[in-house]
């Protein structure tokens, strides 16, 4: 328990953030772990999970689960084409989604149309209710490209555990940005990306973002279903585990990318999942 609380610490003043790509000693691994009725499942150790660099086993010198501070960059579409009662039920999502946050997290929350507004700097969720949700009125197109790269830099800058929940219709106009540009910047960082999609469809591109920063993506064709699903995602962003390890080289000279692949071992691992970014570009 104290070197989870020394963790901790360490992550509130701002130490442990940006190890994926920054060259420092500790590569640091985000860790969702699913039951097979997809519930997020608790009170794993260490010594329940294994972690391969390129495949080859590393040994966990860090491990906290559950309380390593979160920063979250809340990102909505306000586009036209998200009018109407869509909007409305999203920014209501949205609004129940940080209240089932922990009071300590830190919070910032995005309007995403032809520009990108900050509709509130960063605060604690305990003081999410002065945020102005009805200031998300409909206004413009999405270069959904362009916004997300830049709701990822915002999240970036913050400290400790940092993820970004993005809503929205998932449809793209005029970004001068790639779908191939916004994964390979994605895989860059080591922010947590929950991208949901109300629409029709689920987008390719929201699926593959979650999977390569290790986070999940939502689909919902009914935008009633938004409120339940945030909710539990909160509850699961409650539920992560910190993974930490040494790599095994001093350096590089040039950036080169690892594959990361954490499992459980031992008689759980045939019914539980793990979600966990996929690899970190190390230098």
């Amino acid at each position: 328990m104290l070197l989870e609380a020394v963790i901790v610490l360490l992550f509130t003043l701002g130490l442990g953030a940006g190890q994926f790509s920054s060259g420092v000693s500790l590569v640091e691994v985000y860790a969702t772990v699913i039951d097979a009725s997809g519930e997020p499942v608790a009170g794993l150790r260490a010594r329940d999970f294994e972690v391969l660099e390129d495949g080859t086993p590393q040994a966990v010198t860090t491990f906290a689960a559950g309380d390593v501070p979160l920063s979250i960059v809340v990102a909505l579409d306000r586009s036209f084409s998200m009018t109407g009662e869509r909007l409305a039920l999203a920014r209501r999502a949205a609004a129940s989604f940080v209240g089932a946050l922990r009071p300590t997290d830190e919070v910032m929350v995005l309007a995403v149309g032809s520009e990108t507004e900050t509709i509130s700097d960063p605060v604690p969720a305990s003081k999410a209710a002065a945020i102005q949700w009805d200031a998300i009125q409909p206004w413009g197109t999405t270069p959904l490209y362009d916004a997300t790269m830049r709701a990822i830099d915002a999240v970036q800058q913050r400290r400790g555990r940092r993820a970004l929940l993005l809503i929205s219709d998932g449809v793209d106009r005029d970004s001068d940005t790639t779908a191939a540009d916004l994964i390979d910047h994605a895989r860059r960082t080591d922010v947590l990306v929950y991208p949901v999609a109300i629409a029709r469809d689920r987008p390719a591109l929201f699926a593959e973002l979650a999977s390569v920063t290790g986070g999940r993506s939502i689909f919902v064709r009914d935008p009633k279903q938004l409120d339940a699903q945030l909710t539990a995602l909160a509850r699961e962003l409650r539920m992560q585990y910190l993974l930490g390890y040494t790599p095994p080289r001093a350096g590089e000279r040039e950036p080169a990318w690892h594959a990361i692949d954490v499992r459980i071992v031992g008689s759980d691992q045939r019914r539980l999942r793990v979600r966990a970014r996929d690899g970190y570009f190390g230098r």
